[in-house]
């Protein structure tokens, strides 16, 4: 197998291997075999749960924005404490990645 690396990095990955106790071939396999590719078998319906995520963060912001200028009200306080769960859960949404068990 022929891969395009400069002088750098090739030095770099004989280093790497060196200090690991490997050869630079068996560094390459053990690398890869970790390796986790993730693809999307349907594109539009990854774009389409975007832009729903998207929708909720408009709807999101336009209710705290109504909490902000009620914030002295005791439902107010309330729905901030809503808001705070539900941005909660989207960050962790946002940050989710599966990998597609088919791709190897």
């Amino acid at each position: 197998m022929k891969v395009r690396a400069s002088d750098a990095e090739r030095a770099e990955w004989h280093a790497k291997a060196r200090s690991a106790g490997l050869t630079l071939s068996d560094l390459v396999r053990q690398s890869l075999d970790r390796a986790r590719t993730w693809t999307v078998p349907h594109a539009e319906v990854e774009r389409e749960r975007t832009r729903e995520v998207a929708r909720v963060g408009n709807n999101l912001n336009q209710i705290a924005r109504w909490a902000n200028t009620h914030k002295g009200a005791v439902e107010a306080v309330e729905v901030i404490g809503h808001l705070i769960a539900i941005e909660r859960s989207l960050a962790t949404l946002a940050r989710f990645e599966s990998p597609d068990p088919d791709a190897h």
